[in-house]
């Protein structure tokens, strides 16, 4: 009639056949008897066992409400009665609402932080026990020493997990913006409508934290609106694709056809579309008559040996998986993600490993074709006036290629490639209106295909903008990029 409790099973997945096979055969058992388990999310947990359980995580909480108040829940009148000092219960209340901030920016990805961090509730409580010991040292009459708090904070406490410059310097401005002399002042506040309470218990903080809202724009960490419609996309994103993941994987009709006939469909489709192979000799050929060793030369070799891998590897696949369905051939693991993968309409394991991210298998079949048109039409008709930047495996090489050939323009003039650097400009062209090469006394190439990210551009000025809100990409127009 006791509980058992079995931990960190994901470490004996072994065992958990064994007590699967216990509990079922078990002939007697008394209605109070449960068994308890944990574990990390492991492909190998028995599924049997994972579906007879009910199941729970334990979640940090979502919002800036929900994570103040169970910080609150936790701290007891005696630790905000700890310090007869007028800044503690003021500085307890700022240090628990960094902690929720540093918490919540996690789920807007890298948004919020350049890196995932695992702040957690020590953290909270040795900055709590800092904070305290530091009033305690300074007494009433030296006061808080303000560059000493927010180095132990942006620094030690929090800034000890951090390892990105970027994300430290974020962190320090948390610091910096949130501890001084100011916090005591009435006009003080996080964010408009999040201020620093005045109580004398944890009652009032509890009453007052209750009445903020639930869900917070993320302008109250520091972000722009848009941040959310990231987050909330790629939320569903993450919940139609466990969806999908979780779909019965039989041969069930659906319309009158099959899986595999779908399938079988679409890699006829595809391999009809899928452009030949490239001739080594022919590339060859065509590169020496363009000059093979010329850094652009060299550096559309590179990429089109790339592409040549990933159309043969398209084109095998395929046509194994035309013979597995016809069951001439076995099925293998590989096959079967395959099939499973363009069945869903999304990249099959295979052909990612070695290409590029793409929302689903349309966009992304879309793509190596246009990529390989890009290839084909320089290496035929030679260089052309403009590149497609984001159709490149390597856009840094292609960079590095153009400051190598303008560094050798120049060697005249004393040139060296360490001391060459990049210069963009943004033109006022779009990619239609490109019809020559960039001058040639300024030399560098004409770059499309670039977008920014939550912001916008304003092509009378050449300058940056706010975006529209609810706009998330905006294409820019043609860069010419020189050295």
């Amino acid at each position: 009639g006791g509980w058992l409790l079995l931990q960190n099973c994901h470490l004996g997945l072994e065992f958990l056949n064994e007590l699967m096979d216990t509990i079922t055969t078990k002939q007697s058992m008394s209605e109070d008897f449960r068994t308890w388990i944990t574990t990390e999310a492991h492909p190998g947990f028995p599924i049997n066992l994972l579906q007879s359980s009910i199941k729970f995580t334990n979640e940090p909480p979502q919002g800036v409400k929900a994570g103040l108040k169970r910080t609150y829940s936790a701290v007891t009148q005696d630790l905000l009665g700890v310090s007869k000092m007028p800044q503690w219960k003021p500085l307890l209340y700022a240090v628990a609402f960094l902690h929720t901030t540093v918490q919540e920016r996690r789920k807007f990805g890298p948004l919020g932080w350049n890196i995932p961090y695992e702040f957690n509730q020590s953290d909270f409580s040795a900055s709590v026990q800092f904070v305290q010991n530091h009033l305690n040292d300074v007494g009433v009459k030296q006061g808080v020493n303000w560059s000493c708090v927010r180095y132990m904070l942006g620094e030690v406490q929090y800034g000890g997990r951090v390892t990105d410059d970027l994300d430290k310097a974020l962190l320090n401005t948390y610091a910096r913006v949130w501890f001084g002399e100011h916090m005591f002042g009435e006009e003080f506040c996080f964010y408009k409508g999040y201020v620093i309470p005045k109580g004398n218990t944890v009652e009032d903080y509890l009453q007052y934290i209750e009445q903020l809202p639930v869900i917070d724009t993320p302008e109250v960490f520091g972000l722009h609106p848009n941040a959310d419609i990231t987050y909330q996309t790629n939320l569903a994103n993450e919940t139609f694709s466990t969806i999908v993941n979780i779909q019965p994987k039989d041969s069930s009709s659906r319309g009158g056809e099959t899986r595999e006939a779908v399938v079988q469909h679409l890699a006829d489709e595809m391999l009809e579309k899928l452009p030949p192979d490239y001739n080594p000799h022919e590339v060859k050929a065509q590169l020496q008559k363009m000059g093979a060793f010329q850094p652009m030369n060299i550096f559309l070799r590179q990429e089109i040996d790339r592409m040549q891998l990933v159309i043969s590897r398209v084109r095998a696949t395929l046509t194994d998986l035309k013979l597995a369905i016809d069951g001439t051939i076995i099925m293998s693991e590989e096959l079967q993600d395959a099939l499973d993968n363009i069945y869903d309409a999304r990249i099959p394991k295979l052909w990612f490993r070695i290409s590029w991210e793409s929302t689903t298998l349309g966009f992304w079949f879309t793509e190596l074709l246009e990529r390989n048109q890009q290839f084909s039409s320089w290496l035929q008709d030679g260089r052309p006036n403009q590149f497609w930047m984001t159709g490149f495996f390597n856009p840094q090489g292609f960079l590095t290629a153009m400051r190598q050939e303008t560094t050798r323009m120049n060697l005249a003039k004393g040139w060296e490639l360490d001391s060459v650097v990049l210069y963009s400009e943004v033109t006022k062209m779009m990619k239609e209106d490109v019809v020559g090469p960039p001058p040639a006394d300024i030399g560098g190439v004409y770059i499309h295909g670039l977008f920014l990210e939550g912001a916008g551009w304003d092509r009378r000025n050449s300058r940056l903008m706010e975006s529209a809100p609810k706009v998330l990409f905006t294409s820019l127009p043609v860069v010419h990029v020189y050295a």
